[in-house]
This record gives C-alpha cells, structure tokens and sequence, in this order.
C-alpha cells in the first residue's frame, strides 16, 4: 500500500510544531492574498502597526521590533516611503541613523490594511466561536510571551 495522497503521518499529527508551522502556511497565504489585493504586503502591515503604536523608530528598532530581516526593512520601508506612507529622515542624535515616522496617509493606509487582515483572519477562523478565537489568541500568546521572557531560550 502506497501513501495515499494528502495523507499526513500520525505522528506529525501530534506534533504542535507540525501543526502551529500548517497553520502559519494557511494563515500567510490568506494574508499574503488579502493584502495584495490592495498592493500591500505583510511587512507593510507589520511596520506600519509598530510605527503607529510605539512613535517614530529607527529602521534597526522598526527590525527588531517586527521580527523583519535588516535587508527586508530597508526595502519595505523604501516601497513605504516612495508611496507617501512613511518619512525616512536622519536622526538628529546620530547621523548615522534613519527615524521612521508614519504619515497621515500611512495612518488611513494601515487602517484599510488592518480591515482586510482581519477579514483574513476571520477567514482563516471561520468555524470558530468568539470563545474558541479568544482561547487560541490566549495560547498562542503565551507560547509567545513565554519565549520573549528574560532568560528564555534553548535548554541547555
């Protein structure tokens, strides 16, 4: 007997990294689909959020906080700055540093964004209860927190 097709192996099964890593492939591409529909893409999103939330960044913190590669930060934020959503400007403490501040128009894009994220999400949830969606957030959080924790970090 030969595998079958889109068999999966039991033991991947119960696996949570399998499964949490099957989840995050679905969850990108609705995501990634979503935000193209309106010429965006997830790092837009995720620069644009961190920027509304915390003030004017550096592109190394903007990295940093975002969990994006320095090479992807410098490019998003180019493609940010050329369509009038962020400014780049040196900073004035240390020439050697960009500050990234959003514009007005940055602030309207990313709502529009954060609307078509969450139809995706709701997308990706849809079978799911209010109650069954906060769980989740409320575990996957933690497995988050619990890896951002002082100290935290492979045994050994």
């Amino acid at each position: 007997m030969g595998i079958r097709e889109r068999a999966t192996p039991a033991r991947l099964r119960t696996l949570p990294s399998w499964l949490v890593n099957q989840v995050a492939i679905t969850a990108n591409r609705l995501t990634d689909q979503a935000l193209a529909s309106v010429g965006s893409r997830r790092y837009h999103f995720a620069m644009l959020a961190a920027l509304d939330e915390f003030g004017p960044s550096s592109q190394a913190d903007l990295g940093r906080c975002t969990s994006i590669d320095r090479s992807d930060v410098v490019a998003a934020i180019g493609a940010l700055v050329e369509q009038g959503y962020v400014r780049r400007g040196p900073d004035p403490g240390d020439g050697r540093r960009n500050i990234i501040t959003i514009t007005a128009a940055g602030t309207r894009h990313l709502r529009e964004l954060g609307a078509v994220v969450a139809a995706a999400q709701d997308e990706l949830l849809r079978s799911w209860s209010a109650d069954e969606r906060t769980t989740l957030l409320d575990l996957l959080t933690r497995i988050v927190d619990d890896r951002d924790a002082p100290g935290a970090g492979p045994p050994g």
